[in-house]
């Protein structure tokens, strides 16, 4: 209910998921509201779709530490105790980021030997592969010991989704010597490499897109910016490409063969495909995208919830953080970073 222009992308994400996929959709916010957008589409009915009420809703431009505490009813509250509840295989929100978060560990709490989960972007890179960035913003603050955790769990998500039976593991910082960087990255990088993944030591900026990696790490602060910054430049991108095409172009069969190669190559940018980031070391699936995500972003977003589910990456990732027994942080007195609360 908290995305620009909910809940039409998100009814229409879930009509297209229905049909393409063996998936059943609650969907879960304001009844009146999501039922109105239904009827808009007469054959959803015979679709397995259900509805949940929720009275309230967590704007964006909301606070997310108190409206998480004060809006018990809201869709995303609601939405993730059906998960706790085993009434949902996995949450989807493409609402307010921060509110999503400290609902999720709030509700469904960390996993064992998690201290602070991680959000993992998708890129496309120029190999025509894919490539994992975590954290990219769910911690703006993070020690060495996050980083580490934060390799284990990207490692274990890139096997499990893609298939890659040992993916290689990058920590971003500004060179690739092992002593560049800050003192975080420094820290880090002595820790990773004591880990039993495929680390190749640290990657710079540039290796988000051209394929040489397949997991890079960071903190959210630095992810979050990478992450921003690759959007603006995709859209960039997009507009100039656009612009010289039909500058250059003149015959018709030259201006058909532009269109589709630019369908092509915006469809290869295009984070819709990627359908959200999935939060990664909470009990639970909850995967969080964009706020002006359109239907094919839900959609998307909907298979990789039902994936990651089916892949049971949480006993993975469980498993492999307790396997090396990382240092770990004292348990945080503040609600919203404890386990679970009564929802």
């Amino acid at each position: 209910m908290g995305s620009d222009r909910a809940p039409r992308p998100e009814v229409e994400g879930a009509i297209l998921a229905c049909r393409h996929y063996d998936v059943q959709v609650v969907m879960v916010g304001r009844e009146e509201q999501i039922r109105a957008e239904l009827q808009q589409h007469p054959s959803a009915h015979t679709l397995p779709i259900d509805i949940v009420p929720a009275s309230e809703v967590i704007g964006m431009d909301e606070k997310a530490a108190t409206a998480v505490r004060s809006k018990r009813d809201s869709s995303m509250r609601v939405g993730l105790r059906l998960v706790r509840e085993a009434r949902a295989a996995g949450f989807i929100t493409v609402g307010n980021t921060g509110a999503a978060m400290a609902t999720a560990k709030m509700v469904l709490g960390a996993l064992p030997g998690v201290d602070r989960p991680a959000l993992a972007a998708v890129f496309p890179t120029a190999e025509g592969t894919a490539a994992v960035l975590l954290d990219v913003g769910a911690n703006v603050d993070s020690k060495a010991h996050n980083l580490e955790q934060f390799a284990v769990m990207g490692e274990i998500y890139y096997r499990s989704i893609f298939g890659v039976k040992r993916p290689r593991v990058g920590l971003l910082s500004i060179g690739e010597e092992e002593g560049k960087g800050n003192e975080l990255t420094r820290e880090a990088f002595n820790l990773l490499k004591q880990l039993p993944l495929h680390f190749v030591g640290n990657v710079e900026g540039r290796d988000l897109y051209n394929g040489k990696l397949d997991v890079i790490v960071c903190d959210g602060f630095i992810g979050n910016v990478a992450l921003k910054v690759s959007e603006g430049l995709v859209e960039a991108v997009r507009y100039l490409l656009k612009e010289s095409l039909k500058s250059t172009i003149t015959s018709p069969v030259g201006y058909l063969l532009s269109r589709k190669a630019f369908a092509d190559f915006k469809k290869r940018l295009d984070y819709a495909e990627y359908g959200g980031a999935p939060l990664l070391g909470i009990k639970g699936v909850c995967i969080v995208g964009h706020g002006s995500s359109n239907s094919n972003a839900l959609k998307n977003a909907i298979r990789v919830a039902a994936q990651f589910a089916q892949t049971k990456i949480n006993d993975k990732i469980e498993k492999g953080l307790s396997s090396h027994n990382p240092r770990r942080e004292p348990p945080p007195s503040d609600e919203l970073g404890a386990g679970p609360a009564p929802a």
